[in-house]
């Protein structure tokens, strides 16, 4: 953040060394994703929720990853991010938000969907979900709008709240819901980013008092969900190698994953732009 000096510690270097060394080159079964027709550039539309939106200048500094996504990706592929505050699966589709991405969607495009957050919120009818039957059927009609446009669906487990048990373990928070997204990903040959554990793991080496860091931390608020500029960046970062580990997108697409980028340097975090105004209701 603007005039706010964060020390580095050896561990986070650590990390960031250990980031940029991961194995990226994973042999997996699914192909990359064909070109688009025409060699236009092709786009990524995301579906989902408050963790991957697009924020308004009152939300500063809470920032959704997929605003940090362009930073790792080509200029040859476009980010469309549709995600939305407060939406599940269900309710994200019911107000029509899915009909508008499948009637912009060309052949060729990728559609990323993750969704849980609020698909496990059971006291409210319009946005809960069951794990292994609704959350489901509502993931399979994106991938299926997809595929009967000629886009690719990924799907993606939900990033990780920030929590931690009194010795210090990262503990997950999403309940059945990415075993059940993993699951549907295997029956309908899907490529699966799975950021739940990616992010786990990442909260688990970086510890709890540096990950207060990397969420929406302030002078007011304590927000273990919703991720600040350097959190939105490594999580951004944390997607595209598993667009690059599962082969959605090919080599030449990504970008900055070998670069020692610190997320916490205020020229990283100067490149992110919320939205003019204020967030929706």
């Amino acid at each position: 953040m603007k005039g706010r000096h964060i020390h580095v510690s050896t561990t986070r270097r650590a990390t960031l060394a250990a980031l940029a060394g991961l194995p990226l080159a994973a042999a997996v079964a699914a192909p990359a994703a064909a070109r688009p027709a025409g060699g236009r550039a092709r786009t990524l539309f995301i579906a989902g929720d408050s963790t991957a939106a697009q924020k308004y200048a009152d939300a500063q500094p809470e920032t959704g990853w997929g605003m940090a996504l362009p930073f790792f990706l080509s200029s040859r592929v476009e980010v469309a991010n549709h995600a939305v505050n407060g939406r599940s699966s269900k309710s994200f589709a019911d107000e029509g938000r899915l009909d508008t991405i499948l009637a912009a969607i060309r052949p060729g495009d990728l559609l990323l969907i993750q969704f849980a957050h609020n698909d496990e919120k059971s006291a409210d009818p319009a946005r809960y979900t069951e794990p292994w039957s609704t959350y489901q059927q509502y993931l399979k009609r994106y991938v299926d709008g997809a595929r009967a446009r000629g886009a690719r669906p990924v799907l993606a487990t939900s990033v990780e709240r920030r929590k931690f048990d009194a010795d210090g373990n990262a503990l997950p928070t999403h309940g059945e819901y990415p075993a059940a997204m993993r699951a549907l990903a295997r029956e309908e040959g899907v490529a699966l980013l799975d950021i739940q554990a990616r992010s786990l793991a990442l909260w688990q080496r970086l510890g709890a008092e540096e990950t207060k860091v990397y969420f929406n931390w302030t002078a007011t608020e304590q927000d273990n969900t919703h991720a600040n500029p350097p959190g939105a960046i490594a999580v951004a970062r944390l997607v595209a190698e598993e667009l690059l580990r599962r082969r959605v997108l090919p080599a030449r697409d990504v970008r900055r994953l070998g670069d020692e980028i610190d997320e916490l340097s205020e020229v990283w975090q100067s490149r992110l732009s919320w939205l003019p105004g204020t967030t929706p209701a």
